[in-house]
């Protein structure tokens, strides 16, 4: 009685196995069918531009003989192109630094609100986030407009010069980062806020029984809860700020004198604009390994602190 009390449950666990991997092949049969068409779009609208941005990089002028890395090398030997890269790393970089300061403060302050409170200034600091970037940034060119600047009239009202927002190297550079700041910095903010939302209460209630103080909680609990959405959020930002084109399109065109040019807006002039189209994709491929290393430590990164909280 009692061994076939014990062969009885052998016997169903050998039968259902084959159940059970028939199940689980159906399933991801299933589930690749469902991602098929996301694939599909993946690979027309990112794997196919790609490599076929490498093929046009390696031709000629006129796209009629193939000559391998000369585009590059031409790029490298000229002092313009050096500019934008030093202009796209000064640019991203600051703008993304700058974004998630201010939107770790503001993630903070609308934290301690009320929930009431939350909403209404939630919603209002949205706005610069929702609004195209297109339009927002025609509003901030007319600030800036060294004609009829809003700022400048500001300024003479109390008596100080007026300021060449898009006329000198500096200031236009400050006045893009600036755009590019406050057209982002809502974003952190969102991602900021709901990471602080997902922080159990008990940290930091044991926090403050051990007699920690605010800036200790912020650096032992806040941040190690908050890091992963930290560097997620930090490189999708980058990767953005990166190929961002409208912001100084609009505002400088990369003047003056090519001094604000990013890798988008140089690939458009030098593709487009000048009709050497394997040139201006070139220009724009120097992103990707700039990109792919960062992103490569980023998520590195991510997967090392995950395993170690799990």
């Amino acid at each position: 009685m009692s061994q076939g009390t014990l062969s009885a449950p052998v016997g169903a666990e050998a039968t259902g196995r084959p159940m059970l991997r028939r199940l689980a092949r159906r399933n991801s049969t299933v589930a690749f069918l469902l991602t098929l068409p996301l694939i599909l779009l993946v690979l027309g609208l990112v794997v196919y531009p790609f490599f076929y941005a490498v093929y046009l990089s390696m031709l000629n002028r006129r796209m009629t003989r193939f000559i391998g890395w000369d585009n590059f090398t031409f790029l490298l030997s000229r002092e313009t192109f050096w500019n934008v890269v030093f202009q796209s790393v000064l640019f991203a970089v600051s703008a993304v630094l700058l974004k998630a300061f201010i939107g770790f403060v503001l993630a903070h302050v609308l934290h301690a609100l009320p929930s009431k409170g939350q909403r209404k200034w939630r919603g209002m600091l949205l706005v610069p986030w929702v609004i195209p970037p297109a339009i927002s940034t025609l509003a901030w060119w007319w600030l800036f407009d060294p004609s009829y600047s809003a700022f400048n009239w500001a300024l003479l009202g109390i008596g100080v010069d007026p300021v060449p927002w898009l006329g000198a190297t500096g200031w236009a550079r400050f006045s893009v980062i600036l755009v590019n700041v406050w057209y982002g910095s809502p974003f952190f903010m969102i991602m900021y806020l709901a990471a602080l939302k997902s922080v159990p209460d008990q940290l930091y209630e044991a926090a403050a029984i051990d007699g920690a103080t605010g800036w200790q909680k912020l650096r032992h609990v806040t941040f190690p809860m908050m890091r992963n959405v930290i560097s997620i959020t930090v490189l999708f930002s980058l990767i953005v700020t990166f190929a961002n084109f409208d912001i100084v399109r609009i505002l400088t065109n990369g003047g003056p004198q090519d001094t604000t040019h990013v890798f988008a807006t140089y690939a458009f002039q030098v593709g487009i604009q000048s009709g050497d189209i394997p040139l201006g994709a070139s220009v724009s491929l120097f992103m990707f390994p700039l990109l792919a290393i960062f992103a490569i430590f980023t998520l590195r990164g991510v997967n090392k602190r995950s395993k170690e909280m799990a």
